[in-house]
């Protein structure tokens, strides 16, 4: 049972990162070309290729991490020090990339502008609060297995 939702686990995992995969090489360049049509405004069209490129990669090195978590729970290594560094990677790894959309607002605000389209700005927030909540969750995990590993050393000193 436990193999299956591992499996489950790691098939969502891959499945949650096609989307994303997707979105970096067929949508990003679009809304690159789309803001940068004035041509006054053509360096912007390279900071919304560093923005969101920049803010795929710890995004993947968290769904490797998360998947490293896994394999540990497979080999019933879960309550280990090694799992609690995946899980701080995954704390870092969304605290990363709220800051990177974070920075990256002021060109939504421009592309929501120009598109008059306000859910554009609306699609960042909501990408920043679903990081930041992610990084919290990782953080709460992290310490409650750091304190599990905490008392089973202890009671492994006392037998």
């Amino acid at each position: 049972m436990k193999r299956v939702s591992t499996l489950f686990l790691k098939i969502a995992l891959f499945l949650i990162g096609l989307p994303v995969l997707a979105m970096c090489i067929f949508l990003v360049p679009e809304i690159a070309k789309y803001i940068a049509v004035n041509p006054k405004q053509g360096y912007l069209k390279y900071l919304v290729y560093l923005d969101l490129y920049a803010s795929a990669i710890p995004f993947y090195f968290a769904l490797y991490q998360a998947f490293r978590l896994l394999n540990y729970i497979d080999r019933n290594v879960a309550f280990s020090e090694r799992s609690v560094r995946a899980l701080k990677k995954i704390k870092y790894c969304a605290i990363t990339i709220s800051i990177l959309i974070g920075l990256g607002m002021p060109i939504f605000y421009l592309l929501a502008q120009m598109d008059d389209a306000p859910g554009i700005i609306v699609i960042g927030l909501v990408i920043i609060f679903a990081s930041i909540v992610i990084s919290v969750f990782a953080a709460v995990l992290q310490r409650l297995l750091q304190d599990a590993i905490d008392i089973k050393s202890e009671n492994d000193l006392v037998v």
